[in-house]
Order: structure tokens, then C-alpha cells, then sequence
């Protein structure tokens, strides 16, 4: 038992050294050779004890030889030979042909040999040989070859971190299973850029080491941690936080076949053996093979028996493509038992067993197992196994052979799909392909214009244009409203002397009284008095206050307007001649209008005459009282139907001018006050901006 644990720990030297021997019994001769592996399309070899400094005195010789059709194309992922005059100490030699025939390609030695370089024979057999001197420095070199079509052939040495493509496709040559470099992560998280490629598609199982084979990587964004797994014979290590990542396209064939999931029953998974024990409490145990499965909590499947004939067998009911498997030992703490190497085996439905050889190879290959009893290990069949019935035949295990298994892999083409008939199928397909034509030719143009860049771009111009759109006739059904409730909004109050809102000046007609009049001069314009005004002037006696009102709607002239000579009233005469004024001493000295005879507007200007109406201003002289020689009628209305005379004498005067002698130049007391004046008081003049009032025997 604990010799099956020693080979465990060191399988992979074993590995290692096995792969060197059977290198040594194919192709190459000498002391100076280091790591081999001489693939039937490629491989790779390095200098004994590279990437150390190579020994003095040594020789080695590979003999690589490809298919007649092809030629040999070589890489040096690394080349370090210490220099001398012509190479004479220590080279590397390539010759075309092996044996006396052969013809040297080039000698080699220093530093300047490029890793970009590419050395391409001319036959499909080449010779290579190092020779080492005495020298003091010098790693040796790793070189890798591949068939002449495989012109993207990479080297074991290459990195994630070396491409800056987002996705590319290389040739990776076999060996690159080196103990020279390491990977971080797994599939399908990814591994870190700074992971060899080559070994990261041996660990992935998308490449042999064997073989070699192509590999499509996809680099993306990093991730903070990189798990360490053993798949393949590859141990990945703990990877810390990387800017960058890389994984790998595959064939999608690594689904589970059933053995977590249940699909495969438990009448279908058998042993050789069964370990069967009573515990010290007396409780009987057994450790059947349905309990073999991956996950699955609890205790596996154990054989009873410690030796290499021991098996676990498990029927898929039919043929599958059988691509990987992954096992694990007990994952229960105190029993320590798994298995560490182990061979498959297969078989179809009546068939044979058969063991999986190694690639190019008649020996068994050994599968690295497990290095503990809790953590799982894949393993990649390439080729993959196709099959019904699966057996996995322990070699190597810790204490005793116990196992949990799941099987990765898919479904292969039905048989019908692979075996048309042969004779009928091509008349049926030539009758049916020409009416047909149109269809199958369409299908692929509507899947090609499905992704085509215009397409995508369509979309991305749709995605700028509805947002702005939206905003634009939100923006406009704002302005509608506003637009719609400024003209809806809520008039101003008016007062008792404003004019309606529709008669109102706009803001520049406003303006005009604070701007200089354009004619200082006084107009020319007269004002016409009814007869009906006229008589009740007369009646007046004394200095009695005139009590007038001035008309509702009747208001001063703008100051600086020019008038013209036409002589206007802006009041309607009135129709009833017996009209009179409210009584002085019950209303104001402006008292409102009866409205029974009051006429409510005033008749309309003309269109050349100013804007407001004038209003008239006398001036009464403080002479006795006596008859009027020219009275000058009033434009303001009393309210009452009867009332009495004026009292006082009234006399004409000739208007003021701005610039006139008279300082006694008054307006009427505000409305509703009675204000007793004196006779040198009770003076009412005309704005010196209005002209004379027309005389009494004018009006007449």
C-alpha cells in the first residue's frame, strides 16, 4: 500500500521519464539530449539540462523524418549556445536527409538566432545535432517542428501575454507537457495570460501532448482568482489577479453522460468487488458500485480486493462518444482511500475489450489519478472513446481502490445520418435540387444579412435617433401647453378709470408719454360745447364750485401729440334736453352720473386725433358776479336732472404755455373732496399742451 502511494506522489516524474525513453527508442542518439518528445507531425526537443547550463564534451543527434509529401519547418522557442570563431566549440547543426547523404541546412550558435525565425528543410527528413565544447555560459536551447502546412506552428515557450489578438488560432506542436514553465486556472473559467498556451490546451484536453494539434483562443478580461486543478497530467497553479485571460473553443462535446444526474441507473454501474465491514459500533457498511458517483454525498464505490485485477464498469446502454473522465476518491475524511493511476478500457455491444493506447504508440496508457481523496482529476480521451460500455481498471491507489466517477462526452451521429443509401439518393436529389434553387440559395443570403455590419449599425443609428425623437415631441407638446395656457391665463382687474383690455395701447403707444413731444406748440384744436352746457354755465351765479365728474372712459391727452384744427367733442350730445346734475350738496365735487341718463361711452375719436380726451380746465376770475360775455362750455356732465346755476363769474383766458408768467395754475381737487377756494383760487386752466377753448359764440 505504500508503495502505491510513493508512485502516486512521483507519477509525474515517471511520466516524464517514460516519454524520454520512448523518444530515445525512435529518434535520437548521444549524451547532450535533453527533453524529447519526436511526434509522427511534430514535436519538440531541448539541450541536456536546459534551461540550466549545458555540460562541456557532449553530443546528441535527432533523426525526425514526416510523410514523403511534406517538409519540416522549425522554431526555437529559446536558443542560448555559447559563441567561438565559426561556431567551432559548440552549434547546432541542421542537415537535409539522415546518413552519409545528408546535406547541412545551417550551423548555429550565440544569441542572435530569433525566436520569429522559421528553418524550413527540403525533404521530409532532417538530421539535427548539438555539439558542446568547453565553454563557460550557455542555457542550450528548446526547439519545436511541425509539417510544412502548419506555417502558425508556436513553441512550448509561448504565452497568452505574447498575442494581442482577441481571438487567433495556432498550431501547437506535441511535447509541450514541460517541466520549463506553469499555467494558472481551468476550464471553462480560463487561465492567465501569463499561462504557457500549449500547456494550458494539454491541460484543457482540447491538444495531446503526443500529438500536438491546433488550438483557437479567445483572450478576454482577467479575474481576480485562478484555481489550481490536475487535469491531464498538468497541474495548474493558484493564479492571483491578472489583466487579461484566455480560454478555449471546442467541439462542445464535454457534456456529463449521467452518472451525477442519475440518468445512468444504478443495475447499470458494476465491480469486481465490493468492500463490505461491520464498525466497532457494530453497524454493517457497504461500499457498491451505484454508490460511484461524482458528487454524491456519502461513501463511493471500494473493490474488497488490493490488486490490479479489480474494475468498475459502466453500461451507457449505447454507443456514445465517450471524450474525458473525471475521478475522485472517498471525500470522506477518516478513510483516506483513492486511486492514483489506472487504465480504460472499452468495448462495443458483442465486442472485444480494448485498452487506450497511448497516441502512435502499441503501451497501455497509464491516466494520472488522484493525489488525495477530495479533489477531482480530469482526464481527456484524444481521440475520444467511442463506445457503450466503459471499464476503469485500477493500477495505483492509496490504502485501498475507491472511487467516484463522471463520464464527459455526447452523443455520435446517428447512423442513418452517416449511411445514405448509395444508388438511389443522387436521382431523388438532382430531380428535387431545381425547383428548390431559389429556397436554398435565400436561406443563407437572410442569415448572412442577419449579421451583416450594416445590420448592427442600423440599430445602433435607431438607438441615437428614437431618444432624441422622443425628446423633440416632448419638447414641442411642452411649448403647445405653455403656448396654450399663456393665452388662457387670468386678465388683470380693472380699475374704475383703466380702459377695457381690448382698447388698450401696446407697450410702445405707452411709451410715447415719456418721450419728448415731437411739437411743443399748442394745437390749434378746439373744443365744441352743446347749448344744453352752455345754459346751465349762464345760470350760475357766484363763486360757487363747479361740481363736475369727468366721464368714465374720458382720459387726458398724451403731452406732445400734435392735433389738428378740427374742432371735436369726445362726448355724445345729449338726447334729453332736460337733463340736469345731481345735487353739489348731497355728492362730491365729482359726482358719478345718473345712469338713467347717462350715457355710458363716449363717442369714438377720429383716427388723426389723439388717443384720450382733453379735459377742460377753466379759469374763474374773482370778479363780481355778471352775465357771461363768452362762456366756454364744459366737458364734463352732471348726473342730476335738475341742479343749480353756477355760481360765479366764468371767463375765457387764453391757455398757459409751459413757459408762461402765470404761476397760479391749477387742476381739479381729486374726486369725492369738497374744497372751499377763494376767488383767487378757483382758477381752471387748460394744460399749455391743449389748445383755446373755443368761445361761446363759437359753439353757438
Amino acid at each position: 500500500m505504500e508503495a502505491g502511494t510513493v508512485r502516486g506522489k512521483h507519477s509525474r516524474t515517471t511520466f516524464l521519464y517514460v516519454v524520454a525513453t520512448l523518444s530515445s527508442a525512435i529518434g535520437q542518439k548521444g549524451d547532450g539530449c535533453g527533453y524529447t518528445v519526436l511526434g509522427p507531425e511534430s514535436g519538440t526537443f531541448t539541450s541536456i539540462n536546459y534551461p540550466q547550463t549545458y555540460p562541456n564534451n557532449t553530443v546528441c543527434e535527432w533523426e525526425i523524418w514526416v510523410k514523403p509529401s511534406q517538409r519540416i519547418i522549425f522554431k526555437f522557442g529559446d536558443f542560448d549556445i555559447e559563441n567561438s570563431t565559426s561556431c567551432h566549440l559548440s552549434y547546432l547543426r541542421l542537415y537535409n536527409g539522415i546518413g552519409p547523404s545528408r546535406s547541412e541546412i545551417g550551423k548555429y550558435c550565440g544569441t542572435g538566432l530569433q525566436r520569429e525565425k522559421v528553418i524550413e528543410s527540403e525533404s521530409n527528413e532532417v538530421t539535427v545535432q548539438f555539439m558542446s565544447g568547453i565553454h563557460i555560459s550557455g542555457r542550450g536551447f528548446l526547439v519545436s517542428y511541425s509539417t510544412s502546412n502548419e506555417a502558425d506552428l508556436i513553441t512550448c515557450l509561448d504565452k497568452g501575454s505574447h498575442f494581442s489578438e482577441p481571438e487567433f488560432s495556432r498550431y501547437c506542436p506535441a511535447g509541450c507537457l514541460t517541466p520549463f514553465g506553469d499555467i494558472s486556472g481551468t476550464i471553462p473559467h480560463g487561465y492567465r495570460d501569463s499561462s504557457l498556451l500549449c500547456m494550458a490546451g494539454v491541460h484543457a484536453g482540447v491538444v495531446s501532448n503526443f500529438l500536438g494539434g491546433r488550438i483557437n483562443v479567445v483572450i478576454s478580461k482577467g479575474i481576480p482568482y485562478y484555481e489550481s486543478t490536475l487535469a491531464n497530467n498538468v497541474s495548474s497553479k493558484l493564479g492571483p489577479l491578472s489583466a487579461s485571460l484566455f480560454t478555449f473553443k471546442t467541439n462542445g462535446c464535454y457534456g456529463t453522460l449521467g452518472m451525477e444526474s442519475g440518468v445512468i441507473r444504478d443495475s447499470q454501474i458494476n465491480a469486481s468487488s465490493v468492500l463490505q465491514w461491520h464498525d466497532p459500533s457494530g453497524q454493517f457498511h457497504v461500499w457498491g458500485p451505484e454508490r460511484a458517483r461524482l458528487k454524491k454525498p456519502g461513501s463511493p464505490w471500494a473493490a474488497f480486493h488490493t490488486d490490479e485485477s479489480q474494475w468498475l464498469q459502466i453500461d451507457l446502454k449505447k454507443e456514445k462518444k465517450i471524450t474525458g473522465i473525471i475521478t475522485t476518491g472517498s471525500t470522506l475524511g477518516e478513510y483516506a482511500f483513492y486511486v492514483s493511476a489506472y487504465r480504460i478500457l472499452s468495448r462495443d455491444e458483442g465486442g472485444d475489450w480494448k485498452v487506450y493506447k497511448e497516441a502512435n504508440s502499441d503501451l497501455d496508457k497509464i491516466f494520472q489519478g488522484n493525489a488525495n481523496n477530495y479533489q477531482e482529476v480530469r482526464n481527456n480521451f484524444i481521440p475520444p472513446i467511442m463506445a457503450r460500455y466503459i471499464q476503469i481498471n485500477p493500477v495505483q491507489w492509496h490504502q485501498k481502490a475507491a472511487l467516484k466517477v463522471e463520464l464527459l462526452g455526447c452523443q455520435p451521429f446517428q447512423p442513418s445520418l452517416a449511411r445514405a443509401p448509395a444508388q438511389p439518393r443522387p436521382p431523388v436529389l438532382s430531380t428535387e435540387i431545381t425547383p428548390k434553387t431559389d429556397t436554398t440559395t435565400f436561406i443563407p443570403d437572410v442569415k448572412n444579412n442577419s449579421v451583416t455590419p450594416n445590420v448592427s449599425k442600423d440599430v445602433a443609428l435607431a438607438a441615437v435617433l428614437v431618444p432624441v425623437l422622443v425628446m423633440v415631441l416632448t419638447a414641442f407638446i411642452l411649448v403647445l401647453v405653455c403656448g396654450w395656457h399663456w393665452r388662457s391665463r387670468k386678465k388683470p382687474v380693472e380699475g374704475p378709470y383703466s380702459l377695457p383690455y381690448w382698447d388698450r395701447a401696446g407697450w410702445w403707444k405707452g411709451m410715447k408719454q415719456f418721450l419728448p413731444a415731437k411739437n411743443a406748440e399748442p394745437d390749434d384744436t378746439t373744443v365744441r360745447y352743446t347749448s344744453t352746457e352752455m345754459n346751465r354755465l349762464r345760470a350760475r351765479n357766484g363763486n360757487a364750485v363747479i361740481q363736475t365728474e369727468p366721464a368714465e372712459y374720458a382720459q387726458p391727452l398724451v403731452a406732445g401729440v400734435s392735433g389738428t384744427s378740427r374742432q371735436r367733442s369726445t362726448f355724445k350730445p345729449e338726447e334729453d334736453s332736460e337733463a340736469g346734475y345731481s345735487d353739489p350738496d348731497t355728492r362730491g365735487h365729482y359726482d358719478a352720473l345718473v345712469p338713467e341718463i347717462y350715457h355710458a361711452y363716449a363717442e369714438p375719436l377720429p383716427a388723426s386725433s389723439p388717443e384720450y380726451a382733453t379735459p377742460i380746465i377753466m379759469e374763474i376770475s374773482a370778479h363780481p358776479t355778471g352775465t357771461l360775455g363768452s362762456v366756454a362750455a364744459s366737458s364734463f356732465k352732471s348726473a342730476a336732472s335738475t341742479g343749480p346755476s353756477l355760481v360765479g363769474n366764468v371767463s375765457t383766458t387764453s391757455p398757459q404755455t409751459e413757459g408762461g408768467p402765470s404761476g397760479q395754475t391749477r387742476y381739479d381737487t381729486p374726486k369725492g373732496k369738497v374744497v372751499a377756494l377763494s376767488a383767487e383760487e378757483q382758477v381752471y386752466q387748460v394744460p399749455s399742451n391743449v389748445s383755446q377753448i373755443s368761445r361761446a359764440a363759437d359753439v353757438e
